[in-house]
């Protein structure tokens, strides 16, 4: 006889405040007329995501435990893991949504199934056309994250990945401009997620057929008592794996990278590299540390390598990019190579040291987004280097502004980006990972050579062209003076933030 499941609402109710904002979004694309959807769309999301983080903080907190038959954990690391998807969508949305004086947002193009320059798109300009899709598309999105980061069952961890995927790859190919590029590198990376995610695939059938289950739980368990099974349990922990690898950009799962931030629209790359990275690390520390701890001997020394190489070819690689979408681009790889440092150490300090890095890491990086969506030549976006030459003469404060995100990436003193890595290689080190932290050291010494020349190229250049900086409106500003401040504010005082890691790092079983 069937058994309804025992369903904590009250626990989902942050995820289903998003799903339903997003499916509300869905309707008012067919419904509701085309002038009022930017007016519409855009306060309707935001007002979702501040929802969804007011329900989070009011009902989190006393409604912990497994729910859905076990397949969803609400737990320490998953409160806290949301509450940061939530805020840093909040900031992204706000990028997004920017329209510099125009009349839609300015990032996107107002007719993503057309080809670039046809009559079709030619015609969607000339009538004014706006795309609005973006704002349900992140909602879905973020929805995929938050269940991700809780999802304590292989099956609903594919779905969370599918769900937060599929609305991605469509925004990679909705840029404005140079629209070739964004269809190309959207349709790079739906091939290559559609790769991982058949890995992924492997790897789940591998361990139900190691274990019996796809429960966490169950199959931590049996790699306790299952003898003999490893010719299961080994390739199918390393697919899986592989799987999340892919979705944080590390070597040799890469090549995606720099491609699709170069070619997404500039405020969805900010959102990608800093929420994707936030959804794709949790998920990747409940299944190592819950499901897979006891076979921490097969997974840990493939993840130091991946570390290592993550740390070392990000950092070099960025060395010789010309490109400022791409040059953060392989920093994303680089810092990828510094948050697996604190997966590994695997204890509660390496939880709490991985789950601060993410949030410095995504406060520093939509707003440097943000700064290089605003920097123009010929109503395009300015992304060489030769192109930002002297940019502080002309705009000091945001020049200012980039400068000292940089300088947090680079892991500088004061600055979260310091405070983060400390906090990785020290929780590396006291689990006998002291070469890791080395070899992190080392890179970010490297990664450093590129952000201060940048700096230098910002500050001493003498190069007049015709770049410029437009001027945003209240909610790009915002989004910029928010990053900067949390970011200075994570490196003078990262007490309040450390202690709310520690306290959340251990996780419902």
């Amino acid at each position: 006889m069937f058994v309804a499941p025992d369903i904590n609402y009250l626990a989902l109710m942050p995820l289903i405040i998003v799903f339903v904002g997003g499916l509300l979004g869905c309707l008012i694309e067919g419904f509701v007329r085309t002038e009022l959807r930017y007016p519409v769309q855009l306060p309707l999301a935001v007002a979702t995501l501040v929802l969804a983080l007011v329900a989070l903080v009011l009902l989190g907190q006393d409604n912990q435990g497994l729910t859905a038959v076990e397949t969803v954990a609400f737990d320490g690391p998953a409160l806290v893991l949301q509450g940061l998807i939530l805020v840093l969508s909040i900031v992204g949305l706000l990028v997004m949504g920017e329209r510099l004086g125009g009349g839609q947002p300015d990032a996107f193009t107002q007719s993503g199934a057309s080809v670039p320059g046809s009559e079709e798109e030619a015609l969607a300009v000339r009538v004014g056309a706006t795309t609005t899709e973006v704002f349900p598309l992140t909602l879905l999105s973020v929805g995929g994250m938050m269940l991700f980061v809780a999802a304590n069952d292989l099956l609903l961890l594919f779905i969370a990945l599918e769900i937060l995927s599929l609305p991605l790859y469509v925004l990679v190919g909705l840029a404005r401009r140079r629209r070739l590029l964004s269809q190309e590198a959207s349709l790079k990376y739906f091939l290559l997620g559609s790769f991982a995610s058949a890995f992924f695939l492997f790897g789940a059938v591998l361990l139900y057929g190691f274990a019996g289950s796809m429960r966490f739980a169950d199959i931590a368990a049996a790699v306790g008592t299952n003898v003999g099974m490893d010719a299961l349990l080994v390739p199918g922990v390393l697919l899986i794996t592989v799987g999340l690898l892919f979705k944080v950009g590390a070597v040799p799962f890469h090549a995606w990278t720099p491609d699709v931030y170069q070619g997404a629209p500039t405020p969805v790359t900010g959102f990608m590299a800093a929420v994707t990275k936030v959804a794709a690390f949790g998920a990747m520390l409940r299944v190592l540390y819950v499901a897979l701890e006891g076979a921490a001997l097969d997974w840990q020394p493939a993840l130091a390598v991946v570390a290592t190489l993550s740390m070392v070819v990000g950092a070099l690689l960025a060395i010789v990019q010309t490109d400022v979408k791409r040059i953060l681009a392989y920093s994303s790889i680089a810092h990828a190579g510094f948050i697996l440092t604190g997966v590994i150490a695997l204890s509660e300090v390496g939880i709490s040291s991985t789950i601060f890095y993410l949030a410095t890491y995504g406060f520093m990086t939509i707003p440097a987004f943000a700064i290089v969506f605003l920097v123009r030549s010929a109503g395009s976006e300015a992304t060489h280097v030769d192109q930002w030459s002297g940019l502080a003469k002309r705009s000091p404060w945001l020049a200012a502004a980039f400068s000292f995100l940089l300088m947090a990436m680079a892991g500088i003193p004061l600055t979260s980006g310091f405070t983060g890595k400390f906090a990785v290689f020290s929780a590396a080190v006291s689990q006998g990972w002291a070469w890791l932290a080395v070899v992190g050291v080392l890179a970010s010494a490297v990664t450093a050579y590129i952000y201060f020349k940048l700096i230098v190229v910002m500050y001493t250049g003498d190069r007049v062209g015709s770049t410029t900086v437009v001027s945003p409106s209240w909610m790009t500003s915002f989004a910029i003076l928010f990053g900067v401040a949390v970011t200075l504010a994570l490196g003078v005082m990262p007490a309040p933030m450390l202690e709310l890691a520690q306290s959340a790092a251990a996780f419902v079983r």
